[in-house]
């Protein structure tokens, strides 16, 4: 039965190498288009300029109200420092770099124990889906030239 087990975990495990081999394939040939890069941006900025994530950002601060608990909007930081970072000749480990670097300020370096380390990892995931969820929809919703 452990070996069971243990062949499960390597097959999900393997699937998720797959997805995300497959995800970068897509996105590297995305960024290699100057034309789509610049429409995804200015999509991208015209959501922030819009104001269109409010309500994702009333989720975040509604949770926090504790003043302990109160947690700076550390995805929209990611968020936008991932557009930033988005040209038209950027290389996907540029991107992958520079997320893993906000990773490591805002979710690693603060956490002072397991534990600590844990939620905050959970709770950034959980709320970097919702983001990104968002994003998504109203990408689709109201700026469809800004998926190439």
């Amino acid at each position: 039965s452990s070996s069971l087990t243990e062949a499960k975990e390597f097959v999900k495990r393997l699937r998720r190498q797959t997805d995300l081999c497959n995800m970068v394939k897509t996105v590297r040939a995305l960024l290699n288009n100057n034309s789509t890069v610049t429409v995804l941006r200015s999509g991208l900025h015209a959501i922030f300029n819009e104001k269109s994530l409010d309500v994702t950002k009333d989720f975040f601060h509604e949770k926090f109200r504790n003043p302990k608990k109160r947690q700076k909007n550390v995805q929209l930081k990611c968020l936008k420092n991932l557009i930033s970072s988005l040209a038209s000749s950027t290389d996907i480990r540029d991107l992958l770099s520079s997320l893993s670097s906000d990773l490591q300020t805002f979710v690693i370096k603060p956490s002072k124990s397991k534990e600590a380390f844990k939620e905050q990892a959970s709770d950034f995931m959980l709320k970097w889906n919702l983001l990104l969820s968002n994003v998504g929809k109203i990408l689709t919703i109201n700026r469809t030239d800004s998926f190439g």
